[in-house]
C-alpha cells in the first residue's frame, strides 16, 4: 500500500476537468489510454515533463470551450453533454480552415485582392506617415526631466493693434528675476542663439548653430552627455561642448575630440570638455556648439537694460503657478524698467510661456524651431479621411462580391453553420486582408522615408517610434478590419440558403444605394483635396509672381554678421562699382523679407509718440532696390547734414500720420532711442513689400544711421556666375577668416514661405494618392458591374446595339455619383480654404471656374478608369456573353 501511495499521479486538476467536459461514451477508454502515456512519460521523460503532457493532452482533447447545458433533476450534467450550446468562439481547427478559405479566396480572386491590398495599404501607409509627423509635432521638448516647471519669459508688445510676444529679454533680467522672486523661480538659464567662425588648427568652419548659455544650462535642460558632468563641463569660460556629429566633423571621433583646443572668432580659445547627443528633431533648440556666456559678460546685451538679445528660461518652484509670478510682473518692470520705458516711449508687459507651447507659439518673434497647430490638425483630418476612402473601397468591393461567394454561403448554412459563425469567418478575412495591408505599408512607408524626410525639412527617427508604430497599427488593424469588414460580413451572413443555391441571389436596391453613396463620400473628399491643392497652388504661384515694389532680379543679399564682411563691403565698396557687371552697391540694417526694427519716434504735429518699423542704410538704398520717390528727394552725400538730420518715409508711413506725400516733405520726426535731434523727412518713397506678404505694408522710416546688417549687390545682366566669381576673388585678396556667404534676393521667397510650400508639396501627394485609391475601387466595382451585366450586354448587342452605346450606358453608372460628389464638395473647398487664405494679407480671389475644371478633370479620370472595363465588355462576342449564364 506504501509503495502504491508513492506512485506518481497525472494532475489532479486536469483529470477533473476531463472527467467533467469528456463525452460519457468515451470518458472511460480516453482517461485510461492518457494513463498509460503518462506512466510511459515518467518512465522516459521524468515526472514533471510528463505532468506537462498529460495537461496539454486533456486540454487537447476537450471539446473547446462547448458548454454542458444543465438537465433540471439530473447530478452530472457530463452525462447529457449531447446538448450543447453553440460554441461562443471556434475551435483551432476551424479557425484554421477559416483561414486556408480566407487565403484561397485572395488567391483565388486576385484582381479584387489586388486591388483590396493596394488601396488599404496605401491608405495606411499616408496614415503611418501622418502618424509620424503628428508624434514628432506633440512630443516636442517633452523629454526635459523638469520640463513641466519650466516656462520661458516673454515681453508683450502691442503693435498695430495688437500684442506681439517676443521672446527676447537682456542680460541683467535674470539676475534679478532670482532676486526678487527668490523662493517661487529656483532656477534660471539664458541662451543666446549666434553664430561664429570656428578654427581647428588650419581648418575654419563658419558655424550657424552656436548657443552661449550658462553653466547650469545641462542641468536645467535635459540634453544628455555622453561625455562630461552636466553641473561642471561649463563651470570654466575656456570651455565647449560640442554635439557627437560635430565631433566627428572636427576630429574624426568622439574621444579624440575630448581635451581639444578649438579657436572661436580667432580670439577665443576653448576647450572640448564635454560632447552631448546630437539635439532631436523634437527640441525647440538646435546648436552644434555650446559655450559659456561668461566670455560676453561685457557685451551691452549683458549689461544694458534694453538691449534684448537672450532666451530667458525660469523653472519654477513645485507649489508655484505661473500666475502667481506673472501677477507680481508690473512690479517687476515699474522697478527696473519704468524710467527707461517711459523715456524711450515703449510700453511693454511680461508673462512666462510654458515650455510645452513654445514650439506651437506661431506668434512669437524668435529664431527658434516652430510648428503649425493648425497644419497638424489638417494633416490629421487628411489621414482620416484618406484612410476613409481605402475602408469604403474594401466595403464595396466586398459586398459586390457576395454574388460570388453566394453559394459558400447557402452551402455553409446548410451544413448547420450559424449566423455568427459566418460572421465571425468575414470579418477574420477582413482582419487578414488589414494585418496583411498593414505588413505592405510598413515596407511602402521604409522605402518612401527619404523622400518624406526631405518634404518635412527634418529627420525622424523610426526607432523611437517603435512601440507607438506597432500599437498605432495594431489599432489600424482592428478598427479597419472590424469597421470594414462588419457590414459585408453581416450583409454576406444574412443571405437566404435557399435562393443563394439556386443562384438567384441579387443585393437589391439598398446594397446598390449604399454603394453610390459610399462612392459619393470616395470622391468628394477626393475632390475636396484636390481643390485644396489647386487653390494653394494658386495663391503660392501669386506671392511668389507678385510685384514687391523693388528690383530683386540678380541681385545679391550677404549677411554681414562678422567684421570680414563688414570690412569689405564698406572698404571696396568704390572697387566693386568700378566693375562694369555691377550696377549698385548699398549696406543696410535689414534686407527685404528680413528683419526690421520697430521703434518709437516724436511727431511734428502729433502729441502721441508714434510706432513704425526702421531701415538705417547708406545713401545707395533707394537706388539698388529701385525704389520710387513721389514726393521730395532722396538721401544724399551732397548734403552732409542727411547723415543725422534727415529721413524718409514710405506712403503708408504718410498715410498713417494723415498726410499727403506731399505734405510730409519738410515734417520732422525723431528716434526716441537713436536721434539727438530731430530729423527733416526730405522724401517719400512708394510703398513697397519690405516683410512677408503674409503681413500688410507698414509704415516705414529710412535712416542714414551706421547700423549695417546686410549688404545687397545689384548686378547687370548678362554671365552672373562670372560676376559672383569676380566679387569672390576680390574677396579672396583680404584674406579674410569667414567665408563669402551669399543668397539671390529673389530666393527669398523660398525661405519666407518654406513652411507653407512643403505643405502645399504634401498636400498635392496626399491629394493624388486620395484619387488613386477612388479609382482603384470605381474600376473594381465596373469590372464587377461588367461581369453581372455580361448577359444583358450580349443581348444589346445582338439586337443591334453599338460599342459606343454600350460603353456610354456601363460608364453613365458611375460618373453620376462623381458629378453629386463635386456639387458637395465645391462649396466645403471653397470655405476651407477662404479660411486659410485669412492668413495672407495679399491673396487671390477663389476663381469660380477652377470647381468645374476641377470638376471635368475627376469626371475624365473616372472615364478612363472605367472606360477599360466597358470598352472589353462592349467588344466581347454576343454569342460569348449569351452563354455565360
Amino acid at each position: 500500500m506504501a509503495a502504491n501511495a508513492q506512485e506518481p499521479s497525472p494532475p489532479r486538476w486536469a483529470q477533473t476537468l476531463l472527467n467533467w467536459w469528456a463525452h460519457p461514451d468515451t470518458a472511460e477508454e480516453v482517461q485510461g489510454d492518457l494513463l498509460e502515456l503518462y506512466d510511459y512519460w515518467v518512465r522516459t521523460q521524468g515526472r514533471r515533463r510528463a505532468n506537462w503532457r498529460y495537461s496539454l493532452s486533456a486540454l487537447k482533447l476537450l471539446r473547446p470551450l462547448a458548454k454542458p447545458t444543465n438537465v433540471p433533476g439530473m447530478k452530472s450534467p457530463s452525462r447529457y453533454t449531447d446538448q450543447y450550446r453553440s460554441p461562443l468562439f471556434l475551435s483551432p481547427a476551424m479557425l484554421r480552415n477559416y483561414i486556408k478559405i480566407a487565403f484561397r479566396n485572395l488567391t483565388r480572386n486576385k484582381v479584387f485582392s489586388g486591388i483590396n491590398l493596394l488601396g488599404l495599404s496605401t491608405g495606411i501607409t499616408v496614415c503611418l506617415l501622418i502618424f509620424l509627423f503628428i508624434m514628432n509635432e506633440f512630443s516636442v521638448d517633452n523629454f526635459h526631466k523638469n520640463g513641466k516647471s519650466i516656462y520661458r519669459v516673454m515681453r508683450g508688445i502691442e503693435h498695430e493693434g495688437k500684442e506681439v510676444a517676443v521672446s527676447y529679454l537682456s542680460g541683467p533680467y535674470t539676475p534679478a528675476l532670482l532676486t526678487d522672486f527668490k523662493g517661487q523661480i529656483t532656477q534660471a538659464v539664458r541662451v543666446n542663439p549666434t553664430d561664429a567662425l570656428v578654427t581647428i588648427q588650419t581648418k575654419s568652419f563658419h558655424e550657424r548653430k552656436i548657443v552661449d548659455v550658462d553653466p547650469n544650462f545641462f542641468t536645467f535642460f535635459s540634453f544628455p552627455l555622453l561625455k562630461g558632468d552636466p553641473a561642471t563641463v561649463l563651470t570654466d569660460p575656456a570651455s565647449v561642448v560640442l554635439t557627437e556629429s560635430t565631433a566627428k566633423k572636427y576630429f574624426g571621433s568622439v574621444d579624440n575630440a575630448l581635451g581639444k583646443i578649438v579657436e572661436i572668432d580667432k580670439n577665443l580659445p576653448v576647450k572640448v570638455t564635454g560632447i552631448a547627443q546630437d539635439v532631436p528633431a523634437n527640441s525647440h533648440l538646435d546648436f552644434d556648439l555650446v559655450l559659456p556666456l561668461e566670455n560676453y559678460k561685457d557685451r551691452s546685451y549683458m549689461t544694458v537694460w534694453i538691449n534684448n538679445g537672450l532666451y530667458t528660461y525660469v523653472q519654477l518652484a513645485p507649489t508655484v503657478s505661473a500666475a502667481q509670478v506673472e501677477r507680481s510682473f508690473p512690479r517687476f518692470m515699474d522697478k527696473y524698467m519704468g524710467a527707461i520705458l517711459k523715456q524711450a516711449g515703449f510700453h511693454f508687459k511680461l508673462s512666462l510661456t510654458p515650455l510645452s507651447d513654445i514650439y506651437f507659439e506661431n506668434a512669437a518673434f524668435d529664431s527658434v524651431k516652430h510648428g503649425d497647430r493648425k497644419a497638424v490638425y489638417i494633416f490629421l483630418s487628411i489621414a482620416i479621411l484618406i484612410l476613409l476612402v481605402a475602408c469604403i473601397n474594401f466595403m464595396n468591393l466586398s459586398t459586390v462580391r457576395a454574388v460570388d461567394r453566394s453559394k459558400e454561403i447557402g452551402v455553409r448554412k446548410v451544413l448547420g453553420a450559424v449566423k455568427g459563425h459566418l460572421v465571425w469567418q468575414f470579418i477574420g478575412e477582413s482582419l487578414l486582408l488589414a494585418t496583411l495591408s498593414c505588413v505592405l505599408s510598413v515596407g511602402l512607408m521604409i522605402l518612401v522615408m527619404p523622400f518624406y524626410k526631405q518634404l518635412l525639412g527634418y529627420p525622424l527617427n523610426l526607432a523611437v517610434y517603435a512601440l507607438p508604430i506597432v500599437l498605432f497599427l495594431i489599432g489600424i488593424i482592428l478598427v479597419v478590419g472590424f469597421l470594414s469588414g462588419s457590414y459585408p460580413a453581416f450583409i454576406l451572413a444574412a443571405f437566404s440558403p435557399i435562393q443563394a443555391l439556386k443562384g438567384k441571389l441579387r443585393l437589391g436596391k439598398g446594397g446598390t444605394s449604399l454603394r453610390q453613396v459610399l462612392v459619393v463620400v470616395q470622391f468628394s473628399i477626393s475632390i475636396l483635396l484636390m481643390l485644396g491643392t489647386a487653390i494653394g497652388t494658386q495663391q503660392m504661384s501669386y506671392l511668389k509672381n507678385k510685384q514687391l515694389g523693388y528690383n530683386k532680379a540678380q541681385t545679391l543679399v550677404i549677411p554681414i554678421d562678422n567684421d570680414d564682411i563688414y570690412n569689405f563691403v564698406l572698404n571696396h565698396k568704390a572697387e566693386l562699382l568700378a566693375q562694369t557687371q555691377i550696377e549698385a552697391v548699398s549696406m543696410m540694417s535689414g534686407a527685404p523679407g528680413g528683419f526690421f526694427d520697430g521703434l518709437m519716434f516724436d511727431v511734428e504735429a502729433h502729441t502721441n509718440r508714434w510706432k513704425a518699423r526702421s531701415e538705417f542704410a547708406d545713401f545707395d538704398f533707394v537706388k539698388t532696390l529701385g525704389l520710387k520717390i513721389i514726393a521730395g528727394r532722396d538721401l544724399s552725400p551732397q548734403y552732409p547734414t542727411d547723415t543725422t538730420q534727415a529721413a524718409l518715409i514710405n506712403r503708408t508711413a504718410a498715410a498713417r500720420l494723415g498726410w499727403t506725400p506731399e505734405q510730409a516733405v519738410g515734417k520732422w520726426i525723431k528716434n526716441t532711442q537713436r536721434d539727438s535731434t530731430n530729423r527733416t523727412i526730405v522724401g517719400v518713397v512708394e510703398d513697397f513689400n519690405f516683410l512677408s506678404l503674409k503681413e500688410a505694408i507698414e509704415p516705414l522710416v529710412i535712416t542714414a544711421s551706421p547700423d549695417r546688417r546686410a549688404a545687397l549687390i545689384r548686378l547687370r545682366p548678362g554671365n552672373l556666375t562670372a560676376t559672383v566669381e569676380m566679387i569672390q576673388q576680390i574677396y579672396a585678396r583680404t584674406r579674410p577668416a569667414y567665408p563669402l556667404e551669399y543668397r539671390f534676393l529673389d530666393q527669398q521667397f523660398d525661405q519666407l514661405y518654406q513652411t507653407d510650400l512643403r505643405q502645399q508639396t504634401i498636400l498635392s501627394v496626399f491629394a493624388g494618392l486620395a484619387i488613386f485609391i477612388a479609382c482603384l475601387g470605381l474600376f473594381g466595382l465596373a469590372t464587377f458591374s461588367a461581369q453581372q451585366r455580361t448577359k444583358e450586354i450580349g443581348v444589346r448587342k445582338a439586337l443591334g446595339a453599338s460599342v459606343g452605346s454600350i460603353v456610354t450606358l456601363l460608364s453613365s453608372d458611375f460618373l453620376k455619383p462623381v458629378s453629386i460628389a463635386l456639387l458637395i464638395a465645391s462649396p466645403v473647398a471653397w470655405w476651407a480654404m477662404s479660411q486659410w487664405l485669412q492668413s495672407f494679407a495679399y491673396r487671390i480671389d477663389i476663381a469660380w471656374w477652377l470647381f468645374p475644371l476641377t470638376g471635368l478633370l475627376v469626371v475624365g479620370i473616372a472615364l478612363l478608369t472605367v472606360s477599360f472595363q466597358s470598352i472589353k465588355a462592349a467588344l466581347t462576342d454576343p454569342v460569348k456573353s449569351l452563354r455565360s449564364e
